[in-house]
């Protein structure tokens, strides 16, 4: 059974989320604290985490950005505060998606569904149609499309669904030189508010894990004035 972790203190919104996450069939784990909940995530190591950004202890870009580097599962945020920056910032820190309060439950249920369909963990995704090959190989670089997993000289490289898209991106594109722009709107689509600048953030955490010296890359370079390049 997927495991989902809702961490909101508003009793209300919680108990709303998690009785129609339940009905949806997902267990449902429910923290009310930042702290709480980043506990929780480590022991219980939900599938999905529903992280509200005003917490009490410790807020939900703290507990966002703690996370990241340790776990990979989406996260979807959710704000009170109608405020771009807020949104850009969670998004840049490593969240997959966001909701503004009130929300909709049937979007939020949409939402979770398009997050683990990314994932890869309903075993329904829609992102690789079954005719196109289940994997790409790039030099020391494999891409297991349909295990969501990549390997670097054949040891496993642990990658959050953005990454995994972006590095998808980029080896299907080898050679091409790619506007900033351009990889933005096919990796994060065109409703997507962040900024150019979250491309920038998730070459260097690729450049990070896949490159031998992130700062002299010789798989993903950057292309001055212009974007990146992916050589294999």
């Amino acid at each position: 059974m997927v495991k989902i972790l809702v961490v909101e203190d508003d009793v209300t919104i919680q108990d709303m989320v998690a009785y129609n996450l339940e009905r949806d069939g997902y267990e449902v784990i429910t923290k009310s604290d930042g702290a709480e909940g980043l506990e929780a995530a480590r022991n219980e190591q939900p599938d999905l985490i529903v992280l509200d950004l005003m917490l009490p202890k410790m807020s939900g870009l703290d507990v966002c950005r703690i996370l990241r580097p340790e776990y990979s599962m989406p996260i979807i945020m959710l704000t009170a505060r109608d405020n771009l920056a807020d949104k850009i910032h969670g998004l840049e820190l490593g969240a997959d998606d966001y909701l503004t309060k009130p929300f909709s439950m049937r979007e939020l249920r949409a939402r979770v569904q398009a997050a683990l369909r990314r994932e890869d963990i309903s075993g329904q995704s829609t992102t690789h149609p079954k005719t196109e090959s289940s994997s790409l190989v790039a030099g020391d670089i494999f891409v297991n499309l349909i295990g969501h997993e990549v390997q670097l000289d054949g040891k496993k490289i642990s990658m959050r669904p953005r990454e995994f898209d972006l590095l998808e991106y980029l080896i299907r594109h080898d050679g091409q030189a790619l506007t900033r722009e351009m990889i933005l709107e096919s990796v994060w689509g065109y409703s997507y508010p962040g900024t150019t600048r979250t491309v920038d953030v998730h070459i260097r955490w690729l450049r990070e894990k896949l490159e031998k010296n992130p700062a002299k890359p010789v798989h993903i370079l950057t292309v001055r004035s212009l974007g990146y390049k992916f050589v294999a």
